[in-house]
Parts: structure tokens; C-alpha cells; sequence
């Protein structure tokens, strides 16, 4: 029997997922919290549950600062998110605070149930809506990276330097070639080499990588 504390303190959704859970005939409702101060009151006198579903927002302290509190006195607590918030800053805030697993409010009620049947067995869980965006962000970022040259193999000349530091500054090609007294056309090919040779698949990568490799400031 999986035993489950639900937190979260709009009443429709808390019931909705109780009812979504109780069908599960090893899963067990032991409490409901619509607080972190009721949170704790139930889990300081009761048998610690295997479960917590808690809400992010929640009244007094939210959610991703609550993890670290429960994790002094509930170390074998598994601790599942569910949230709207779909930012990576509080995704990783909430794994690296302790938490075992983030759920979107969006996924579906086949994928919640399996999320803490999964948590509980293995440990760790991200919706696969999540993963998914997640995954391609990493692969674009590798797909750049592999095709950009290192700085040493780059042969930049003093006008490309010129021409980089004037796109960073969020200068059109027309006035690139206003300040450079160059025509439009001569500015383009300037654009279009530096992105040829710094393996850049558009302006924005090409001030990244001149960034990172301190090419401008």
C-alpha cells in the first residue's frame, strides 16, 4: 500500500486528485493540507506516508522552500511537486532542495498515477512534457556547440572584429555599412562569413559564442 499526503490548497484540484488516486487500489489517502503549517502539524503526528503530493503555491511558506525543512525530520519521505511553474530554475530547484519528483498540473491522470508508482519504486520522476523539452533544449545546445570551431582555429580580421562588435551592438546590415562606409552588400558578406566561421546558425549564437570566447565584451 502506497500511503499518500495531498497538499495543496485549492479544494476542486485536492478532491479531483483524491478521487483520481482512490481508484488505485494500492494507493491511500493518510492526509489532506491546504497549508505548509497544517502540512506539518499532520506529518509531525502521524506515521510518516511514503508519498507527498504537494502544490508549489501554497499559503505560508511555498512548497520549494518547505523541501529542505521536511527533509530534516522525513528522510525517507519520497516528495513529488505539482505545479504550474514550468521554468527550469524551479525545476532545479526543487530536485536540488530534495525532492524526488515535478509534475506539471497539466499531464494527464494516467501519467500522475504512474509518476507515484514510479517515484515510490525508483526514486526520481519529471513529467514527460518536461523531459521532452528538456531533451531538445540539450540537443540544440550540443548541435551548436559541435559545430562551432574553437577560438584558436578562428581567423578573424580586424574588419570582422569591426563587424562583430557593431551586430552585437543591434546594428542592421544597412547601418553597418553606414558606419563602416561600405555598401550594404559588403556588410552582409561580412555577416554572413563570421557566421560561417564561427559555425553560428543565426545572429543571436553568433554574440553567444563571441561572448563566450571573449571576443567582445
Amino acid at each position: 500500500m502506497i500511503k499518500i499526503i495531498l497538499a495543496e490548497d485549492h479544494n476542486v484540484v485536492r478532491n479531483g486528485i483524491k478521487a483520481l488516486l482512490e481508484k488505485e487500489k494500492d494507493y491511500k489517502i493518510v492526509g489532506e493540507a491546504v497549508n505548509s503549517e497544517q502540512l506539518l502539524t499532520i506529518l509531525q503526528n502521524q506515521e510518516e506516508p511514503d508519498i507527498l503530493l504537494s502544490d508549489i503555491n501554497m499559503p505560508g511558506v511555498n512548497g520549494l522552500d518547505l523541501i529542505p525543512k521536511l527533509r530534516e525530520t522525513h528522510q525517507k519521505m519520497k516528495i513529488v511537486m505539482l505545479s504550474m511553474l514550468d521554468k527550469e530554475k524551479y525545476i532545479a530547484h526543487a530536485f536540488s532542495s530534495g525532492a524526488n519528483g515535478f509534475l506539471l498540473k497539466s499531464i494527464t491522470p494516467d501519467e500522475l498515477i504512474f509518476a507515484i508508482r514510479h517515484v515510490h519504486m525508483y526514486g526520481k520522476y519529471i513529467c514527460s512534457e518536461l523531459s521532452l523539452r528538456l531533451l531538445d533544449k540539450l540537443l540544440a545546445t550540443n548541435s551548436v556547440t559541435e559545430n562551432q570551431p574553437s577560438p584558436s582555429d578562428l581567423k578573424l580580421s580586424v574588419r570582422d572584429l569591426e563587424v562583430l562588435l557593431l551586430i552585437a551592438d543591434g546594428l542592421t546590415n544597412a547601418e553597418i555599412a553606414e558606419k563602416l562606409f561600405t555598401s550594404k552588400r559588403t556588410a552582409e558578406g561580412y555577416r554572413k562569413g563570421l557566421m560561417e566561421k564561427t559555425g553560428s546558425v543565426n545572429t543571436a549564437s553568433l554574440i553567444k559564442f563571441a561572448m563566450k570566447n571573449n571576443l567582445i565584451e
